[in-house]
């Protein structure tokens, strides 16, 4: 009953939104385009309010957008930003940069994944989670070191040379990585990457090309997001998920929503307005859940495909968004000096050998001299 009348409410509002056309709106949006460009099309075609969109890249995920709003800060181009994860919206909150507005439709929505001052709101969340190929996992080198089960055993050093995961420079890995600061503080978090840096991890450019390592047979297993992990499922590959740290007393896996916000000083206020409505409709989470992103509502009672998680089936990290932003930006030069500069991947045994060759080059250039 309560899906109803929640459809119901939203094909009210939509109503009452395309009973007000016209002007237009300009969108940051970092969720993958095969995902949201689709629903920024109907919104337009509803509305009769033009879009103007802004994808990120892969490479550059969430962090390009950001910093591109923040340059502009002084003649905002944006109105709306639609982020993929929380960490770098409240690193544009504490700089000042969002406009409250609390949506009608974000009542709903649980407390933990939205402002109380009405500056940013969740959305279709999506979990970090370890993506194995079966096929390798069942060979008799790595079935015999059993499953891996969360964070540590990144730093097993069994796993050694066997695992994959995105620097955490950019995108829902920054924001992991800003969660455990705030989590455990500055000492142990480093003391843990640390650890991270000399177990032979393969560090990607990306949380996509972690599963399609994976999916490929190049790596046992990876962390990675459930969007991404779907589309390996949905493509016939031999993957499957393990929701990480699920055990008693263990920590939980990372739930990361999207979240939507209004850019301060806004031309396209009440157009931005309507846009945020349509965005945590729950119709909208309803489609990125039955999607190939195969999102978690936040929304309660909105279904989900089979096969497709709720909040419910999770047991989630205890997360303070406002702590994992201010990691996020208190720990960046640390991050970028430990992910950037020549100290992750296996750029290491490259690095020996490029040496080593170099060595020989040179001394057979001494031989032919003499």
């Amino acid at each position: 009953m309560r899906w109803i009348l929640m459809c119901v409410f939203s094909a009210l509002l939509s109503t009452m939104v395309s009973a007000q056309k016209g002007g237009e709106v300009s969108v940051y949006c970092s969720l993958d385009q095969e995902f949201s460009e689709s629903l920024l099309d109907e919104f337009a075609k509803r509305t009769g309010i033009k879009v103007r969109k802004t994808f990120d890249t892969e490479a550059t995920k969430t962090v390009g957008l950001v910093n591109k709003i923040i340059s502009e800060k002084e003649n905002p181009r944006c109105d709306v930003y639609w982020n993929n994860e929380v960490g770098q919206t409240i690193r544009l909150k504490n700089m000042g940069l969002l406009e409250p507005y609390v949506s009608p439709n974000a009542a709903t929505i649980p407390d933990a994944f939205k402002s109380p001052e009405g500056l940013w709101t969740g959305l279709a969340a999506r979990a970090r989670v370890i993506i194995y190929n079966r096929d390798l996992m069942a060979q008799d080198d790595l079935k015999s070191l059993g499953m891996p089960k969360g964070l540590d055993d990144l730093t097993d050093r069994r796993w050694a040379g066997r695992v994959t995961m995105a620097k955490p420079l950019t995108g829902t890995t920054l924001t992991h990585m800003g969660a455990l600061f705030a989590r455990w503080g500055e000492a142990r978090t480093k003391t843990f990457i640390e650890r991270l840096l000399t177990n032979d991890i393969y560090w990607n450019r990306g949380n996509a090309m972690v599963m399609r390592d994976v999916r490929e047979g190049r790596f046992a297993w990876g962390y990675t997001d459930t969007d991404d992990a779907n589309v390996s499922r949905l493509g016939g590959y031999p993957t499957d998920i393990i929701l990480p740290d699920q055990g008693e007393g263990q920590r939980g896996t990372l739930v990361i929503p999207n979240s939507v916000m209004i850019i301060r000083g806004t031309r396209n206020l009440k157009q931005a307005r309507q846009l945020v409505d349509f965005i945590l409709s729950p119709e909208v989470e309803a489609r990125l859940a039955a999607g190939r992103s195969a999102q978690i509502p936040l929304h309660p009672g909105v279904p989900v495909p089979e096969g497709g998680l709720r909040l419910d089936m999770i047991k989630a990290m205890d997360v303070d968004w406002e702590a994992v932003g201010g990691s996020i930006t208190a720990q960046a030069d640390y991050l970028k000096e430990s992910f950037e500069h020549g100290r992750s991947g296996r750029a290491w045994p490259w690095v020996v050998a490029s040496i080593f060759v170099l060595g020989g080059l040179i001394a057979l250039g001494r031989r032919s001299v003499a």
